[in-house]
């Protein structure tokens, strides 16, 4: 017997979706900054710096520990930032509470699982292999695979491609703006978690439905695809 959602995709962001990243790529940061000799910055801080890329993290980090950065230096600190991260890839990163639980319920229900992440694709898979989370998964796709990450939809209709859905039977579930924005070019409807990085409050981030608990996911997801899993 087939399950309710058979044939549909539902699509999650990595960073500040299904895992809490922030201590390791934060971790990172401070070992950049610890080489320039510049003042750590606590992950509580800095939380809202994680989810828009290693060049991101890294300007502003700079920046929020009273630094200018030269340009021309950033290739560099990239590189020895990827290198750091890579070292220390699940050291304190875990899945967000109930995050296992909500992938088992979307899969017995028929659903194919994919990773759609500004990530590099390099990083993301031993992150997920690192957590015990890539078997749920049908495709990790990562912001390098195309011109432009999100919000461009490119990423998101790759994502849902590779994992053999559509968009018009597909659902995005992530925490930032790059998020919803992809979904809303994409034409796919957006569930946005409540514990993600962003500094935006998320019901202002234009998500079609707003969950507080991964245990709220399984249930948003039949409701956004009622008229094409029904």
């Amino acid at each position: 017997m087939g399950g309710v959602l058979d044939g549909c995709v539902v699509a999650f962001d990595l960073d500040g979706t299904l895992v809490d990243t922030a201590p390791d790529l934060i971790g990172a940061l401070n070992q950049c900054l610890d080489r320039e000799g510049l003042p750590r910055r606590p992950v509580s801080a800095a939380r809202h710096l994680v989810g828009r890329g290693a060049r991101y993290l890294i300007e502003h980090g700079f920046r929020e520990a009273g630094a200018a950065l030269d340009p021309e230096r950033l290739p560099v600190l990239e590189d020895q930032f990827v290198a750091d991260y890579r070292a220390r890839i699940a050291a304190e990163s875990r899945p967000f509470p109930g995050c296992e639980a909500a992938l088992e319920a979307l899969a017995g229900q028929g659903a194919r699982l994919a990773v759609c992440t500004n990530k590099r694709t390099s990083l993301a898979v031993p992150l997920l292999d690192a957590l015990g989370l890539s078997g749920w998964f049908a495709t990790v796709a990562g912001g390098d695979l195309v011109a432009r990450g999100k919000p461009d939809p490119a990423l998101l209709r790759l994502a849902v491609e590779q994992a053999g859905g559509s968009p018009g039977r597909a659902v995005m579930v992530g925490d930032a703006a790059t998020d919803t924005g992809a979904a809303r070019a994409a034409g796919v409807p957006c569930v946005v978690v409540g514990w993600g990085y962003t500094e935006t409050p998320p019901a202002a981030l234009g998500g079609d439905l707003v969950i507080d608990a991964f245990a709220q996911l399984p249930a948003a997801v039949r409701r956004l695809l009622a008229p094409v899993a029904g």
